[in-house]
């Protein structure tokens, strides 16, 4: 490798946000370099040091020009309800996570509030309580997370005053004279601080916007998206750009480059409630056995061309918002709902991935190509579901062409799922429910999703075509936005086996994927398969956007993307471009400095929708909960801290939180290795996992806190009952790998993310 190249890529690794000093040796590996390289590595540092583009710290570490001194830690601050805080060190690891956080008593956090970025000088640490831990003191607030923030307005004493929702600020908030913006007691507000509040002074704000009466229709949504600064109208400019496109549009003629598919047999699966439908399939299967796979993804490159209006709004929104009662476009509706939808019947612009594959299911073979298609029939899943159980039954009902097609499609879609088992792919088993709203948006019920065989069908085509994007893009020596899932940390999957032992299951070392996956099978429909679930769920890493090579854990890939979603993710438009980019035979510019930033922006708004998602579902249970106090209900525990138990409902997906001074029969300490409440009394333990029975013991909208009361645990089976039942196979439902990320019905499938909620503390848990 050339030295100037050598250096540009030690730059960009250095200059990541994540990068934490590492030694010249740990640099090699995460370059990929090979190790005769590592003499040449080691001069290129030397030379970047003596330049001042580089320092080395304590121990030889690389560090980048502007570290902090060795006493001095760069993290985000996270309050908790007692008013003290935690900072978690910029690059640390999900993995390690909790224990290398940074304990900040509340006189010592200055003026820092949730989710700012600060900088820390540590302190000595202290022996007892929640000080086990390294201790410090908040110097500096490098950026602020936001400085609006939404709440409650009351008047206290003649003067305004508002309580953040949350428990953000443990004290109100002064905003003067609210009647510029006639707020009244009891209104929800948002506000712009003007001074963060601190433990020598109160903060300090103004009124912004007046959202409405608590509990009226649609303020709870519109506070949420004030909350998390989520966009809602597009700028006229925007608006105007998509009209101009729909005016252009023609769809009888077919500009020059563009494949005429409109003869084949292409059909679309999506939910009943779907809005918009950004890919079709279609499937041959030819005379040696091979499988020609086509999936058409929706070309949205072709209307928001690179830096139009449209391209801007876009990149800036980076993906869609998909809270309970509304979506939040990335593309206007023009576009997303209309030219850019493979509605039935119409001819509609996409990329194809042509891929070939054996007759057992190995790829072969991939092509690409700009194509116009016409699909000929909109099947719901439950349609497919219904066809599969009865296939003689749609005979009259569908052209032969097309039942021909889905009989195909599932028998291809059940190899390729049996095929990537084989090769690793992980399967988490964790339910997904979906709440009932009525017409004023307030919970009515829920019910829980289940993943059916024609869902499974369209994730594994939707998988196969993000696959071979990617591995063409890397043939070609394209750089490009990676979908990336690291490995979990060693250490996780050391406690992670041992759990899993302390249950009664005989497992190797769980660093072993296809042991991690065999045990997955094996717990499968048993009563703790909750608990596997979740602790698998708690030791892996969270998937995001880079265009470093890292490579997909979960799906046993060492290298895949993101490109069958254009309508409502920004990553697959800028995949879509490059493939477009070869097919002129063009090749696209390789620098990873724009692509780390945009990285790194994708990956943040990916997480600020997941976690509006989150909050709203969060606040509209909490509202329809309020008024169901004493009200029983089963449980799973899916968090085990040294204060109690977080449980969450298995009809109603409520979290609360069951404080361990509630369980008075016993004195319960915290064994974190097993995520463990072991009380001193034989039997007397809660682990994650745990089914439970619990009462509605307290609602508090306002601060967002539920707490339960436990009525009993719900005892699994004795040892010998478990053994029996062991060593059964894999049901084929149960047998894969993270869904590919595909909408359905304005929700993503999270039944097998690869990542979960965040691990707070205390009543700030999930935010």
């Amino acid at each position: 490798m050339q030295a100037d190249d050598l250096r540009q890529r030690v730059l960009a690794l250095v200059g990541q946000p994540q990068y934490r000093p590492a030694k010249p040796k740990a640099i090699a590996r995460r370059l990929h370099l090979p190790e005769a390289e590592l003499p040449v590595l080691k001069r290129v540092i030397k030379q970047l040091v003596s330049q001042g583009q580089l320092r080395f710290g304590a121990g030889h570490l690389v560090q980048p020009p502007g570290a902090a001194r060795s006493s001095e830690v760069r993290g985000v601050f996270r309050r908790a309800a007692g008013g003290y805080g935690f900072v978690r060190p910029a690059g640390t690891k999900a993995a390690r996570g909790r224990e290398e956080d940074i304990y900040i008593p509340a006189h010592k956090s200055g003026d820092a509030s949730d989710g700012d970025t600060v900088l820390v000088r540590l302190g000595r640490p202290r022996q007892r309580g929640p000080e086990q831990r390294a201790r410090g003191e908040v110097v500096e607030v490098i950026t602020r997370e936001t400085r609006q923030f939404v709440g409650s307005y009351f008047e206290s004493d003649g003067t305004g005053q508002v309580q953040v929702d949350g428990g953000v600020f443990t004290r109100p908030i002064l905003v003067g004279d609210p009647g510029a913006k006639d707020a009244r007691p009891g209104d929800k507000v948002v506000i712009e601080m003007v001074r963060f509040p601190s433990h020598l002074h109160d903060g300090e704000a103004v009124i912004s916007e007046v959202l409405g009466r608590h509990g009226e229709p649609g303020v709870d949504t519109r506070l949420i998206m004030r909350e998390f600064e989520l966009p809602e109208a597009f700028p006229e400019e925007v608006l105007q750009a998509a009209r101009e496109e729909a005016a252009a549009w023609d769809e009888t003629q077919l500009p020059p480059g563009r494949v005429d598919l409109t003869g084949e047999t292409v059909i679309t699966i999506d939910p009943l409630d779907a809005r918009d439908f950004d890919d079709a399939v279609s499937l041959a299967r030819a005379a040696n056995g091979h499988w020609r796979l086509g999936v058409h993804i929706a070309d949205v490159s072709h209307f928001a061309r690179a830096g139009s209006p449209l391209d801007q709004e876009a990149r800036q929104r980076g993906t869609s918002v998909y809270l309970p009662d509304r979506v939040i476009p990335m593309l206007p509706e023009v576009i997303s709902n209309n030219l850019a939808s493979l509605q039935p019947d119409r001819v509609r612009y996409c990329v194809t991935a042509w891929v070939e594959f054996t007759a057992d299911g190995a790829p072969v073979a991939t092509d690409t190509c700009r194509s116009a298609i016409r699909s000929r029939r909109r099947f719901t899943y439950e349609e497919v579901d219904n066809y599969l159980a009865d296939p003689a039954g749609w005979s009259e009902k569908i052209p032969p062409d097309v039942h021909a097609l889905l009989g195909r499609m599932h028998e291809l879609a059940m190899i390729l799922r049996q095929r990537r088992r084989q090769h690793g792919a992980l399967e988490l088993s964790l339910p997904e429910v979906k709440l009932d709203l009525d017409e004023n948006g307030a919970v009515r019920g829920a019910r829980q999703i289940e993943h059916t065989v024609s869902h499974q069908i369209i994730e594994e085509f939707m998988l196969a075509a993000n696959l071979a994007v990617a591995g063409l893009l890397r043939d070609r020596q394209v750089m490009f936005l990676r979908r990336i899932h690291e490995r979990p940390d060693p250490r996780k999957l050391l406690v992670l086996t041992q759990f899993v032992r302390e249950l009664g299951f005989a497992a190797e070392s769980l660093e072993s994927r296809f042991e991690l996956q065999r045990v997955l099978g094996e717990v499968a429909g048993r009563p703790e398969e909750h608990a596997v679930n979740y602790a698998v769920l708690r030791s892996l890493q969270k998937a995001v956007y880079s265009p470093v090579e890292e490579g997909h854990f979960a799906l046993a890939a060492d290298c895949y993307c993101h490109f069958t979603s254009p309508i409502r993710r920004y990553p697959d438009l800028t995949v879509h471009r490059l493939v477009a980019e070869l097919l002129a035979d063009r090749k696209p510019a390789g620098d990873i400095g724009p692509l780390l930033v945009l990285a790194e922006h994708c990956s943040e708004r990916e997480q600020r929708a997941e976690a509006a998602e989150r909050e709203l579902i969060k606040v509209k249970l909490l509202a329809y909960l309020s008024g169901k106090i004493g009200q029983q209900m089963d449980g799973v525990i899916t968090g085990v801290e040294d204060f109690g138990l977080f449980v969450q409902g298995i009809e109603l997906p409520a979290e609360g939180l069951i404080h361990v001074s509630s369980l008075a029969d016993d004195y319960y300490q915290y064994e974190p290795s097993s995520h463990t409440l072991a009380g001193r009394r034989a039997g007397h333990q809660f682990r994650l996992g745990d089914l439970v029975r619990v009462e509605i013991a307290h609602v508090d909208v306002h601060r967002r806190e539920l707490d339960f009361r436990l009525v009993q645990r719900l005892e699994h089976p004795p040892a010998a009952q478990r053994d029996g039942a062991r060593n059964r196979p894999l049901p084929p439902h149960k047998s894969a790998a993270p869904a590919a990320g595909k909408a359905r019905g304005g929700r993503k499938q999270k039944k097998s993310a690869p990542h979960g909620p965040p691990k707070g503390r205390g009543r700030q848990r999930g935010r």
